[in-house]
């Protein structure tokens, strides 16, 4: 390419960079009414409130200290029953994930779903817990999977909780927000988010694995999680060069230990170590040392 030609390109380039960031905002800003507002505020670490009521699937009165056990990790989201498309598409994608992992609900973890609709009946609920467990299709799984609903006040305490921002559209009847799977500790406490409608298996298990503090997984699963980093732009885990070589260091080590281990061993029993001749003479030292009272 002709310098001609370079100078011209490179001065696109950079006027590309330079209005990036305004063409965003103007972009942010040209949303329509709808979707003003809406979206998700990291809440990473804040302790959801556990005293909140609903009523399950069953129409059961339960709060949330009774759905978070305290014994496993939960992915919690929010949607509604006659969600046009968002929610299905969403909980598809959920169900089509956790078939592909070996775990199953209401062993190693447990999944949440709550309604923002006040108005969505426990009958309406119900409809949608067969939908998705006969999706799922693991046996005993329903123990695992809670279809809750509640008042406004209590669902808009929860989504504040969470950073949920959502938004009622009174024209359509709808309700506007985004997709969001919202891993959780066995406590209550907010540990990662998973944006979109697609997720990966590997992912949804080490977050649970990490929500839970290492209780469900394996230790490849621990040493995985030490060695790799949850990267939010790419929605995934990816390693972290310092912790590989940390593990790989501290793995060659003990592989070192290990295998010389027998080798110290053996070496040690073909040369004991030899008695201090000076603490305990021989006979012939003893021999050959004058008695008391000997002329010599």
């Amino acid at each position: 390419m002709s310098h001609s030609r370079i100078i011209p390109t490179l001065a696109m380039l950079a006027l590309a960079a330079c209005v990036a960031l305004p063409v965003r905002a103007q972009l942010i800003e040209d949303l329509p009414d709808e979707m003003q507002g809406v979206g998700v505020d990291d809440k990473s670490g804040d302790q959801l409130p556990l005293d909140l009521m609903f009523r399950d699937e069953n129409g059961k009165n339960v709060s949330l200290r009774d759905v978070f056990g305290g014994e496993r990790p939960v992915l919690l989201s929010l949607n509604y029953s006659d969600c046009p498309m968002l929610c299905g598409v969403q909980l598809n994608a959920l169900v089509d994930t956790l078939s592909e992992m070996e775990w199953t609900a209401g062993q190693e973890f447990d999944v949440v779903s709550v309604s923002v609709d006040p108005l969505e009946t426990t009958l309406r609920a119900k409809q949608t817990e067969q939908k998705y467990l006969n999706r799922y299709g693991r046996p005993g799984a329903g123990a695992g999977w809670r279809f809750l609903t509640g008042r406004q006040k209590n669902i808009r305490a929860l989504a504040d909780a969470v950073g949920f921002r959502y938004k009622y559209i009174p024209e359509t009847k709808e309700y506007s927000h985004t997709a969001v799977e919202i891993v959780v500790t066995p406590d209550g406490v907010v540990s990662r988010y998973l944006y979109g409608v697609m997720y990966d298996p590997q992912t949804v298990r080490l977050s649970l694995v990490e929500a839970a503090d290492g209780r469900v997984g394996s230790p490849l699963d621990r040493l995985i999680l030490f060695c790799f980093h949850y990267d939010e732009t790419k929605g995934r885990y990816g390693p972290v060069a310092k912790r590989i070589m940390s593990a790989g260091a501290a793995m060659t080590v003990f592989a070192l230990v290990v295998g010389l281990t027998p080798y110290w061993l053996k070496r040690a029993q073909a040369h004991p170590a030899p008695h201090d001749a000076a603490a305990t003479p021989t006979d012939e030292t003893e021999a050959q040392a004058p008695a008391a009272g000997d002329d010599r």
